[in-house]
């Protein structure tokens, strides 16, 4: 019998994109299911009824919670081709520490782009552009941060690349500018059709923007 994956996303979503990335990467046919973030289906509350949040991954009947840890499952569950994760024990605890530094991030983006201004967002704006720099040393001169292997750490970056044209608008700078092997990097990941077929147009995006701070009741 084959498998059942049906994969819960909100179409904008830094944390949905990583999850249909793992499962592009590893051709795994999936049913998507496009959810209102605003009005939660019932499916959605059923299987992720703690956190309530997305993307949800429902593999056979079971729910699989929070992106990186869907993105290892992935990789666990469908092994032998395109490993996500490195084999060894010391470099993959190395990929999920950058995984989970990244997801660090999230903090300074929204005082970036919700509800901030004036100092706060400009105190926004500094952090998540100083953990980007950090993030970009660690890359360095690799093709990926795995090297020459597209895996777990990009999967977990990638995402916030079509948000890049709405956070300098929103924030008035120039991401190259502070940070150019990171933009560099993300050009490569475009080229691969699992990432380009994940990703939403960045215009889309950043016009999407006055709505949900709308919905939000900011500004």
């Amino acid at each position: 019998m084959a498998d059942e994956v049906i994969l819960l996303g909100y179409w904008p979503s830094t944390f949905g994109v990583r999850t249909r990335i793992a499962l592009e990467e590893k051709d795994i046919k999936f049913d998507y299911r496009e959810q209102d973030l605003f009005n939660k289906s019932a499916l959605l509350l059923e299987m992720n009824p703690v956190h309530k949040k997305l993307p949800g991954l429902i593999h056979n009947g079971k729910p699989v919670c929070e992106s990186l840890i869907q993105v290892e499952y992935i990789d666990e569950t469908w092994a032998g081709k395109n490993s996500l994760l490195p084999s060894d024990p010391y470099q993959r605890a190395q990929a999920k520490f950058w995984g989970d530094f990244i997801d660090k991030m999230v903090p300074g983006v929204v005082r970036l782009m919700w509800g901030a201004k004036g100092e706060e967002q400009e105190a926004g704006k500094k952090e998540f552009v100083e953990m980007l720099k950090t993030v970009e040393s660690e890359l360095g001169d690799k093709t990926y941060f795995g090297g020459e292997a597209f895996g777990y750490v990009d999967i977990a970056l990638i995402g916030y690349y079509c948000w890049f044209d709405a956070f300098e608008k929103y924030g008035n700078f120039s991401i190259e500018a502070e940070c150019p092997k990171i933009i560099a990097w993300a050009k490569r990941c475009m080229k691969r059709d699992s990432v380009a077929k994940s990703l939403p147009d960045s215009e889309k995006v950043t016009e999407l923007v006055p709505e949900l701070k709308k919905k939000m009741g900011i500004e």
